[in-house]
C-alpha cells in the first residue's frame, strides 16, 4: 500500500501551476490538519496491510510547521513496513535545519526541492519565491539534518533552454552530488495566468533530448518521462549497459522513487486531504477542493474503472516508464501491434514484458498498441 498526504498551501502561486493549491491562507494549516488527521484516523480503523511508501505533496509541505505531522507520522507507525520510503517536498526557500532536523525525527528519510532552475533570471521568470543560493543551502541542510536521498525538480522547456543555458543546469546539478532529478517540460495549463502565453514556451524534441543525454553523462538514467536516478554505488558499471541492453530488475538498482514506480505498476493507494486521488484497483476517488475538504474530509468522487480503461491506462503508463507492459494484460490485437513494434526495434521485449526505448513517443506507442 502506498500514501499520499497532501498539503494544498504555498506561499506564493507559481503562475504555471494548475496543481490544487492555495496562497494567502496559512490562518487554515491547523483546521486542514485537524481535517487530515479524522480522514486518516478513520482509514486506519479497518486497515491491517502494510504501508510500503508515504509521500507528501503540495502545495509546498515546508510552509507547515513540522509539529503538524507528528500525530499523522504517529497514526502510521504501527503500519509502516521495514524500509519504508517517506518522501516529503519543501521549497528551498521555506525548509530550513530546523524543519528538516524535526521532519527526519518523524521519519521522513527522502526530500524533493522545488529547484525549477540554477539560472536567476528563469527563477525570476517562473515567479520562484527562492534564489541560486537557497538551493544549494537546502542540499546542504538535507544532509545535515540525515537525508542523503534527495531530489530536485526541474522546469525545463522554456523560452530560456538552449542547449548552452541546459549545460548550466546539469553542470549546478552535478555539483551537488544529488541522486535524483524530475525534469518537467513546461506547460501551458488552461486556468492558469500562463495557458495562452505561447512565447514562454519552447516545445523542442531536439531540447529535450540534449537533456536527456546530458543528465545521462552526468550518470542519471531516465526511469520514467520526467524521472531519472543515479545507480546505487554497488551496480555503477552497469550504467554502460543502460542504453544498450535490458537491465533486469533496474528499479531496485538505481535510486528510483519507489512511491512513483507504485504508480506505473497499477499498484493500490490510498490518498489524503484536499485535491487527493486514491485507487483500489477498481475505481478512482478524489477529494473535493480545499473549502469543500473542510467542511466533509470524506467527500469522495467515485469513478469506476471498467477492465478496459484500466488495461489501457496501464499501457499508457508502461510506454512511459521501466515497468514496462505485460504482454498477459493484453488482448490478441494489442499482442499483435506490440509485436510489431518489437520488430521495428522501437519496443524492448523481456520474458513477458514489452518496454519503451524512447519516452518521448511514449503515448504515440500507447495509442499504435491500443489501435
Amino acid at each position: 500500500m502506498h500514501i499520499y498526504i497532501h498539503v494544498p498551501f504555498c506561499a506564493s502561486k507559481c503562475p504555471y501551476c494548475a496543481f490544487g493549491s492555495h496562497s494567502g491562507r496559512s490562518g487554515d494549516i491547523a483546521l486542514y490538519f485537524d481535517a487530515l488527521m479524522r480522514e486518516i484516523l478513520a482509514f486506519l480503523e479497518d486497515f491491517s496491510g502494510q504501508i510500503s511508501t508515504i509521500f507528501i505533496g503540495g502545495g509546498t509541505p515546508s510552509v507547515a510547521p513540522a509539529r503538524f505531522y507528528e500525530p499523522l507520522f504517529s497514526a502510521f507507525a504501527p503500519f509502516l513496513g521495514k524500509d519504508a520510503e517517506i518522501t516529503v517536498e519543501a521549497n528551498p526557500n521555506s525548509a530550513d535545519l530546523p524543519w528538516l532536523s524535526e521532519m527526519r525525527n518523524l521519519g521522513v528519510n527522502r526530500v524533493s526541492f522545488g529547484a525549477q532552475s540554477f539560472n536567476a533570471d528563469k527563477l525570476r521568470f517562473l515567479g520562484r519565491a527562492h534564489g541560486v543560493r537557497d538551493i544549494f543551502v537546502a542540499v546542504e541542510n538535507a544532509r545535515k539534518a540525515g537525508i542523503d536521498n534527495i531530489n530536485l525538480d526541474l522546469i525545463y522547456g522554456t523560452k530560456f533552454d538552449t542547449k548552452k543555458f541546459i549545460l548550466g543546469e546539469i553542470s549546478a546539478i552535478l555539483s551537488l552530488d544529488i541522486n535524483h532529478i524530475s525534469a518537467y517540460s513546461l506547460t501551458l495549463e488552461n486556468g492558469t495566468p500562463w495557458e495562452n502565453k505561447i512565447s514562454y514556451q519552447k516545445d523542442s524534441v531536439r531540447v529535450s533530448e540534449f537533456l536527456f543525454s546530458e543528465l545521462f553523462n552526468g550518470g542519471f538514467c531516465q526511469y520514467e518521462i520526467s524521472n531519472f536516478a543515479k545507480f546505487k554505488d554497488e551496480f555503477k558499471s552497469e550504467i554502460s549497459d543502460f542504453k544498450e541492453k535490458f537491465i533486469p530488475n533496474l528499479e531496485d538498482k538505481i535510486w528510483a522513487c519507489r512511491h512513483n514506480l507504485g504508480y506505473w505498476r497499477g499498484e493500490i493507494y490510498a490518498g489524503f486531504g484536499a485535491y487527493s486521488v486514491s485507487f483500489d484497483g477498481h475505481s478512482r476517488n478524489t477529494s473535493p477542493n480545499l473549502d469543500e475538504y473542510l467542511k466533509n474530509p470524506f467527500a469522495k468522487n467515485r469513478e469506476k474503472l471498467s477492465a478496459e480503461n484500466i488495461t489501457l491506462e496501464r499501457i499508457f503508463l508502461g510506454a512511459r516508464s521501466i515497468i514496462g507492459i505485460n504482454k498477459n494484460e493484453l488482448n490478441s490485437a494489442q499482442i499483435s501491434n506490440a509485436n510489431l513494434l518489437y520488430k521495428n526495434q522501437i519496443l524492448k521485449k523481456f520474458q513477458n514484458r514489452f518496454y519503451n526505448k524512447n519516452f518521448l513517443l511514449s503515448d504515440e506507442i500507447a495509442l499504435q498498441i491500443d489501435s
